[in-house]
């Protein structure tokens, strides 16, 4: 397989929404009621909630698909309605379940189709098509040539993320991307997702109403019901603090797995103590990867990095840890 090239350093567009109204016609309430949001550049943002909650509808404001009634949106500063939709949409990349590659057209030619809109050089194009899939994890010299149909759906919805971020976007729209596909290949995806977001460090929107999904990829998540924003946290923090019952309900707060998903061996480690630890764990594991050895019978585990000692974790550390999170005192 193909390593992929390291991309030059990017940063990501502010964006800003400012009391965005859409409503549909015969609607008996409003898509999108009075929602405001300030993004900065290089923050991954999911918004969820189930459907008909407003979430597709107001990522479909920042590329003009959907045009609000009342309310302003802008990125770096720029009014989105004062530019052409084709414009806009040249710089802002859209990734959909469906992937909508061109079927008659060879996966390079479908990554190619912005860049050459703007009017890159020939020898420019080729060089970002190839970097681009193998940044995916496609090998360009077998997947270049290729059509559509010659490709598994995970293979399509790469292809599709590649020919979203071909023109170097500083804003990436993905709504529900990988509900299509099973969930061995959707993990996988998630994973190139945020391999590609630290690489690039283009700001994302991704729309979902799979609360796992969305642990797993926000730096934070927008939560929307009834076409308003209920809570818009950290992942970590919306677990430990929501904001209303049904964030609560719907996030399932009360499942504390959850929260050692998010949560580093580093955030509750302890200086190493008497006891002698009976096993090691890297700092940057996850506390619900810690668990498993606790479950296993170990009774203190050195925490390293490097190969350098840290500190030290036990059961109880954890414990205290997830405690702290709710206010209650080491």
């Amino acid at each position: 397989m193909t390593q992929a090239p390291v991309p030059r350093e990017k940063t990501g567009a502010r964006v800003s929404a400012r009391n965005v109204i859409v409503t549909y016609a015969e609607a008996d309430r409003r898509a999108v009621d009075d929602v405001s949001l300030e993004v900065t550049g290089g923050e991954l943002i999911v918004l969820l909630g189930p459907s008909g909650c407003g979430k597709s509808t107001f990522l479909r404001t920042i590329n003009r698909l959907v045009v609000p009634d009342s309310g302003t949106i802008e990125v770096d500063g720029s009014n989105v309605a004062g530019q052409t939709p084709e414009a806009l949409r040249r710089g802002i990349g859209y990734v959909i379940q469906a992937v909508g590659l061109f079927p008659h057209m060879t996966v390079g030619r479908n990554i190619s189709i912005v860049p050459e809109l703007l009017g890159w050089e020939r020898a420019r194009i080729a060089a970002r098509v190839d970097q681009l899939l193998a940044l995916v994890q496609l090998d360009p010299a077998r997947y270049r040539e290729r059509l559509p149909r010659e490709l598994s759906g995970g293979e399509q919805q790469r292809v599709g993320v590649a020919r979203a971020v071909a023109a170097e976007p500083r804003v990436l729209l993905m709504d529900e991307p990988f509900g299509a596909v099973d969930a061995i290949v959707r993990t996988a995806l998630q994973d190139e997702t945020l391999r590609i977001h630290r690489a690039l460090g283009t700001t994302i929107f991704f729309v979902t109403h799979d609360v796992d999904e969305a642990l797993r990829m926000a730096d934070r998540i927008v939560v929307m019901s009834a076409g308003k924003i209920v809570q818009a946290d950290s992942p970590l923090h919306i677990l430990a603090r929501p904001a209303t019952p049904y964030v609560e309900q719907l996030m399932d707060t009360k499942d504390a797995v959850r929260r050692l998903q998010l949560m580093l061996v580093s955030d509750a480690m302890v200086p190493s103590g008497a006891q002698a630890p009976d096993g090691t764990i890297e700092s940057t594991r996850t506390l619900r990867e810690a668990l498993s050895f606790f479950l296993e019978g170990k009774q203190r585990l050195a925490v390293t990095r490097d190969g350098a000692t840290l500190g030290s974790l036990s059961f109880d550390d954890v414990r205290h840890a997830v405690a702290a999170l709710d206010g209650v005192p080491r």
